[in-house]
Formats: C-alpha cells, sequence, structure tokens
C-alpha cells in the first residue's frame, strides 16, 4: 500500500489489543467494538453470538484484497467493498470515539461534534486516534454468484441489470497482457444475488495457495495464459453459493512477492503498487481506452486489476466519492530500482492526469507520486482541509509521510 499513512521513524500506535466488542445491539442492529478488532474477529463474535439463522445481523461491507484490517484504520480510510449501491464506510458508521489532540475523548456523530465526524473519516489518521467504532450492521443473506465475460463497453449497461434485478455485489476483472487485443477490455463480469436461507452451501474447489501463486508468477511473465487458466476457474464458480460476509473475504500472502522475484529470477526486487482512479460512469470506456493506449506506448505492466461501483459520499469533508463513480483498480508492477519506482510514478501521474480531464479523481494514500497541483485539481477542497487539520490539532500531533509531503510542496 506504499506505507504513506505511517511516519518514518517517528512513533506508531499499535492497536491491535484493542479488540473487545462493547456492545452489541440486536434490536436496533448495531455493534461497538473497539477500534482494534479486525474484521476476522468482528464476525466471529457476530456469529457466535447470534443463534437465529434466520436472522442473523452482520456488516455490509469490508474491503476484499486481505482480511486484517482494523476497524479504525477503516474509518480513516473510508473504505469500501463491491457494493453496487454502496456508498463508502461512513454511510455505515452510527458512531465513533476519538482521542483529539489533546487528549479529549470525543463521541463524533452525525450530530454530536460534527465536523470531527465529517473530517475523521477519510482523514487517514490526521485527527486523532479512533478508540471505538459503533457500525450499523444488515441482515446475513446468502448470495449466488453468476459469471460472464462482456468487453467494457458493456460493463455499465450490465451493472444498471443487475442493480435492476436486485443483485447487491459485483465486479468486472479485465484482461491484463499488453500485447492482447482484450488487454483492459475483456474481462470477468460477477455478480451476486440473494437467494434464500434455504439454499445450501455445497462443497466447492478454491484455490490452494500454490495455485494462486502459480496465477500471481504468470501474470508476470505468461499474462494472456494466466488470465485464461484464472478465467477457466472463475467460470466453475457460476451459481454457487456464499454468505454475504464470507464472500468479502480473501486470502493475502504476506510477501508474496518474494516468492515471485525468486521463481523469476528477478534481478531486482519488485512489487505491485495499487491505485484507484474514480470515473463518471458514462465516461467508463473512454477512460480504459486511453489508459489501454497508454500502457502500451510506455510498456507499463499490470499485474491485476478491477473495476467496482461506488454511490457517491456526501457526508465525508475530503470525500474521494464525490459522484457515482466507476472504481477502476490497478496493480502495477514496480521493479524496486530508482528507474523503476520513477517509471511507476510517472504512470500513476498520467492516470491522474487522465482522471481530472474526465472530473474524476484517485485515492489520495496509496503512494505521493501525484504532485500538489494534481491533488488539487481532483480535491479543491483539500487547502480548506489543510486548515482544518491545524485547527483541530494546531501542534500537529498526528502526522504521516502522506500529510508532510503534501503540507510542504509548493504547488
Amino acid at each position: 500500500m506504499g506505507g504513506q499513512q505511517f511516519l518514518t521513524n517517528h512513533l506508531l500506535l499499535d492497536t491491535t489489543r484493542l479488540r473487545r466488542v462493547l456492545k452489541f445491539d440486536p434490536d436496533r442492529g448495531t455493534i461497538e467494538a473497539e477500534a482494534g478488532i479486525q474484521w476476522p474477529g468482528l464476525l466471529k463474535y457476530l456469529l457466535t453470538k447470534q443463534n437465529d439463522p434466520q436472522h442473523t445481523w452482520t456488516f455490509a461491507q469490508k474491503q476484499t484484497g486481505a482480511n486484517s484490517f482494523c476497524l479504525g484504520g477503516s474509518i480513516g480510510s473510508n473504505i469500501h467493498s463491491r457494493g453496487l449501491k454502496m456508498k463508502p464506510l461512513i454511510s455505515d458508521i452510527e458512531a465513533f470515539t476519538l482521542v483529539d489532540a489533546s487528549g479529549t475523548l470525543r463521541r463524533c456523530s452525525r450530530t454530536e461534534n460534527r465536523d470531527l465526524f465529517r473530517l475523521a473519516i477519510g482523514g487517514y489518521g490526521l485527527f486523532g486516534i479512533v478508540y471505538s467504532v459503533t457500525l450499523r450492521l444488515v441482515p446475513r443473506r446468502k448470495l449466488q454468484r453468476v459469471v460472464e465475460f462482456l468487453n467494457v463497453e458493456e460493463v455499465m449497461p450490465a451493472f444498471s441489470r443487475r442493480i435492476e434485478d436486485a443483485f447487491l455485489y459485483g465486479d468486472f476483472q479485465f484482461a491484463v497482457d499488453r500485447d492482447s487485443e482484450d488487454f483492459l477490455r475483456r474481462g470477468i463480469f460477477s455478480c451476486y444475488r440473494p437467494v434464500s436461507l434455504e439454499m445450501p452451501i455445497a462443497p466447492r474447489k478454491k484455490l490452494s495457495t500454490r495455485e494462486w501463486l502459480d496465477l500471481v508468477c504468470g501474470a508476470h511473465v505468461q499474462p494472456s495464459r494466466a488470465f485464461e487458466e484464472y478465467a477457466r476457474y472463475y467460470r466453475t464458480t457460476s451459481g454457487n453459493i456464499y454468505w454475504s460476509d464470507l464472500h468479502q473475504f480473501s486470502g493475502y500472502l504476506d510477501d508474496f512477492h518474494k516468492i515471485v522475484d525468486k521463481r523469476m529470477k528477478a534481478e531486482h526486487r519488485g512489487s505491485e503498487i495499487i491505485t484507484e482512479i474514480y470515473i463518471p460512469r458514462p465516461l467508463l470506456p473512454d477512460f480504459m481506452e486511453q489508459a489501454r493506449k497508454d500502457f502500451r506506448k510506455n510498456n507499463v505492466t499490470v499485474i491485476y486489476g478491477t473495476i467496482r461501483l461506488i454511490e457517491r459520499d456526501d457526508e465525508s469533508f475530503l470525500a474521494w466519492a464525490r459522484e457515482p463513480y466507476a472504481c477502476v483498480i490497478f496493480n502495477l508492477h514496480t521493479v524496486h530500482t530508482p528507474d523503476g519506482i520513477q517509471h511507476s510514478a510517472d504512470a500513476f501521474r498520467r492516470l491522474i492526469d487522465l482522471s481530472a480531464l474526465l472530473r474524476g479523481r484517485y485515492y489520495l494514500t496509496y503512494h505521493k507520486f501525484a504532485s500538489r497541483r494534481q491533488l488539487e485539481t481532483c480535491y479543491p477542497e483539500f487547502p480548506e482541509f489543510l486548515a482544518l487539520k491545524r485547527k483541530f490539532d494546531p501542534h500537529e500531533i498526528f502526522q504521516s509521510d502522506w500529510y508532510r509531503y503534501y503540507r510542504d510542496e509548493p504547488i
């Protein structure tokens, strides 16, 4: 993720021992937990404390790329999942308690300390330490995955049809071989529709760690073949039944790229740097075509990419979801040399320029390659955000590498 929300050679507060559930209200469908609890621990508690299979509360969304994220960090990042009609996480937050820069514990909600509520959610840890979170829950449901293969110009109409048919989640995973005609055009479109709780969940084949690593390595050296194998596997999952919470969990192997580098006999270490670009939905095909041309011209290597939907966030101050967007996620292979890092940095800057031309935005803290000019073009409210940061934290107790970089960089 780049580590930009940390502060090099300074203190990092580890909240992972703050993982108690403080209150579960099954009548209102809310749960308050300490901010260090991670999503697997939260789900384990919910499933342990509820006995009615016909009415079980769970969370609506979590990050899908990995599982070891805590509630406090999820608030600071204002995360999202693959919901078809969901706003970012702020819409699921009833309230939270925050230790502010003066050491005062403040309850923040839409009616109490509303300014801090809007600033701290999506404020990247700059306004205090989240101690506890009260989360709005939703009924746990069973979902059926439906898989088809589409071209990118078909994706938005297909999403609209799925929404009309009451599907709840979905995404589009696109082909990443730069030399293929399918590059950034064709992909796997999978959506999830509610089914009866009586539907059985049959045993199913999952990718083993070795199979997953084989696909990742293949994406580096034989991307078309790897994508075909992945698509073939995904096709076999169409019709599978999943729980609405568990389908958002995914395995992630820490330091997997060390294994990839070893298999590839790489001269230098490498990794994938993620970025997320937000595009007005009608302009998605145009953006993807421009990105396709740019990546081919500049030899940019995409290892994985997906497209999701997000609804407008009209609550957080520094909202990345300024309007209903298509969210385009790219994972770019980056060689850990000065030239390799510069190559990826240039690619990310060009993507941000493309999004700005189309009235889009980008996710702020995956990297700090964007210029201050680019940041303020996409987020014209950023100078006011900095001013409010200094108002609520005049001694700048809470900082990060990302914050320092853009605070100090001239426009």
